[in-house]
């Protein structure tokens, strides 16, 4: 393996373990803040079940990750640092967001940084010929490859209200089946959420840990050491070791946001939105659909408040999280472009 590729496999596993640390969140924010485990006890359990995840659900998303989204260069040296610059761009976005406790898409910053750099070199690589007209500026847009684009943008952008509906229908439903229970019922939800909660860390670790595999297959296909892209298991071992290991130090300051800063979470809600997310991610995966966990959490956790009553949500805090979403492609595609800028005089 090359210098630059070993460099990129790090950066790419520190995206991985940042995902994990930045996504904890997600998993154990609701157990946590309804008292049904200790923090410690949600993050090994949690950390324990992303580790599984990635060698049980196949690597649907990774293909779709690493093969359908950017049309690379034939030429090594062009193409690697596409992905490595797509990479530095999508860690620091991470960094930036936990330092801010603003639950942001790991997914939306990686896929924003692939776009960013693979559009900069193609229209540096158009320069080199000309660029005179529409059809050339057409063709450095060529790059991205429309179908895959299409089924990630679909993923990306539909479940979030399928997140908010799954938490709506499951609180509603479960209120109408134990209208007469007794307080007591809390009790069972408490419990429930061990389950609950393996079964989202689960779909988690198999849908976000197969984005690093996939870029990495990319980068090892970019630099010729595989031929054709086919995800070997030492890339599986290291995607799930580094985000497990992400998941069990936590991100403390995105689980306070998400445990407390949309509303005040009880046992029954944490059921209903890990039961629902974890629903939704583990479809998609299946499908190869790389979805955010972080979208499908909040919209399930907002679903779940507004099950009780609208005004129960803090909306301002939802508001703040929306546009974290809504600005995090354009950026990491523009850091990506700077960065694959300033790689290509080193390569």
């Amino acid at each position: 393996m090359s210098t630059l590729l070993v460099v990129f496999i790090a950066v790419a596993l520190l995206f991985d373990f940042l995902n994990g640390f930045h996504d904890s969140s997600n998993i154990v924010s609701t157990m946590i803040a309804s008292r049904a485990l200790s923090p410690r006890q949600a993050l090994a359990i949690t950390a324990l079940a992303e580790f599984v995840g990635p060698f049980m659900f196949g690597v649907a998303v990774a293909t779709t990750v690493g093969a359908g989204v950017l049309k690379l260069p034939a030429d090594h040296a062009q193409a690697l640092p596409i992905v490595l610059a797509a990479m530095a761009s999508a860690v620091g976005w991470n960094l930036v967001t936990w330092y801010f406790g603003i639950p942001s898409s790991s997914s939306h910053a990686l896929v924003g940084g692939l776009l960013g750099a693979g559009i900069a070199d193609a229209a540096w690589r158009q320069l080199g010929v000309g660029m005179s007209s529409v059809n050339d500026i057409r063709a450095v847009f060529e790059v991205v490859q429309p179908s895959g684009m299409g089924r990630v943008a679909m993923a990306l952008f539909v479940s979030p209200p399928l997140g908010f509906a799954a938490g709506y229908l499951l609180v509603s439903l479960i209120r109408l089946l134990a209208r007469r229970a007794s307080p007591a019922i809390n009790g069972f939800f408490k419990r429930g959420q061990i389950v609950t909660a393996l079964g989202l860390a689960l779909s988690h670790g198999s849908n976000d840990a197969q984005k690093t595999m996939g870029v990495i297959t990319l980068a090892l296909v970019a630099s010729g050491v595989l031929s054709e892209f086919r995800v070997p298991w030492w890339v599986v071992g290291l995607s799930a070791a580094a985000i497990a290991l992400g998941t069990a130090v936590g991100g403390w300051r995105l689980i306070r946001t998400l445990g407390g800063g949309l509303f005040k979470i009880r046992p029954l809600h944490g059921f209903t939105t890990q039961m629902g997310s974890a629903s939704v991610i583990l479809v998609a995966g299946l499908l190869g659909g790389p979805v955010s966990t972080t979208q499908v959490v909040a919209s399930a956790i907002m679903g779940s408040g507004s099950a009780e009553r609208f005004s129960k949500v803090r909306w301002g805090v939802g508001k703040q999280i929306v546009l974290a979403w809504l600005i995090t492609i354009p950026f990491t595609a523009l850091v990506a472009g700077l960065a694959w800028t300033i790689l290509r005089r080193f390569t």
